[in-house]
């Protein structure tokens, strides 16, 4: 991985007025085998897995409908990084079926999102069955999706070129390890403008060691910080997902936890002492100590095959 790697062009976000079939689909992609599979509630949603894993859903009819609870504090965390509506320059590192990014057009419109995402074949596999364009005189939907490395092309982005980067990159069901570093979190910022927003899933289980390295890596790097998960994840009761929030200025805070408090799932939203107290003693991981995220336990997802 190198500063000079570029992404290769966006990908083609298909045609949306194709019909979509609602049948199971089961596709071997680059890194493994993906499932398309429709909601039997919903007449155009979709949950993708890969390897069974829960990666993304979509509601083709309805981008506001976000069913997995981190992504919800992801969409809670973008409408906080700006006044209502005011379009953002968004880098996702990640990509899935583009169910944040398809929120992130409909509520603010003109925004300019790039999305990276290492899987080719899968990208494909959206853009046919699940296309990211809106019908025929909608809004304008400015997604650019690359075929790349999400640490390369990171290290090719432009100085301050972004308001909001994310980061939601899963091999299978864990972290790559060159994406938990304080180099790759340092280079985040560097692509960050001095107001932006870095936002992070993770995903974790007692006894949060991992969770507790990542609050150690971004605190060296970030001063504010915030953590979002549900109260169950914390106290290490169940393997979940945790949403980690940093930037250069103050974040809201508290209009952050009263959303995350009405959620379906609530959460709680860790800042400040108590954050401090979360982190201990861990240590900043670099480059040099980087591993993956631990593997889910046995029947964390319960899809069955």
């Amino acid at each position: 991985m190198t500063a000079e790697a570029q992404p290769a062009d966006p990908i083609d976000p298909g045609d949306p007025t194709d019909p979509v079939d609602p049948r199971p689909i089961e596709r071997q992609v680059d890194l493994g085998t993906a499932r398309l599979l429709p909601d039997l509630d919903r007449p155009r949603g979709w949950l993708l897995t890969m390897d069974d894993a829960p990666q993304s859903y979509v509601d083709l009819d309805n981008p506001l409908h976000l069913e997995f609870e981190y992504v919800q504090r992801l969409a809670h965390a973008a409408d906080l990084a700006a006044p209502p509506g005011r379009p953002l320059d968004v880098l996702h590192l990640g990509g899935g079926a583009l169910t944040l990014p398809r929120y992130l057009a409909a509520t603010r419109p003109g925004s300019h999102q790039r999305v990276v995402e290492l899987d080719a074949a899968l990208i494909a596999l959206v853009r046919e069955q699940l296309p990211w364009t809106p019908s025929p005189g909608g809004a304008e939907v400015r997604i650019e999706v690359h075929a790349a490395d999400a640490r390369a092309a990171l290290a090719a982005s432009p100085d301050g070129s972004a308001d909001l980067l994310v980061a939601d990159v899963f091999g299978g069901s864990r972290i790559p390890a060159q994406l938990t570093s304080v180099e790759f979190v340092r280079e985040a910022a560097r692509t960050l403008r001095a107001d932006g927003l870095y936002a992070a899933n993770l995903a974790d289980g007692a006894p949060l060691d991992f969770a507790r390295s990542q609050l150690a890596t971004v605190t060296a790097v970030f001063p504010e910080v915030c953590l979002v998960a549900e109260p169950s994840v914390l106290r290490g009761r169940r393997y979940g997902n945790l949403v980690i929030l940093a930037g250069r200025q103050p974040f809201p805070v508290a209009d952050l936890a009263r959303r995350t408090a009405a959620d379906p799932f609530p959460a709680r939203v860790v800042h400040g002492d108590r954050l401090d107290l979360l982190r201990g003693k861990a240590r900043p991981v670099t480059d040099a100590t980087a591993a993956p995220s631990p593997a889910p336990p046995d029947g964390a997802f319960n899809l069955g095959s």
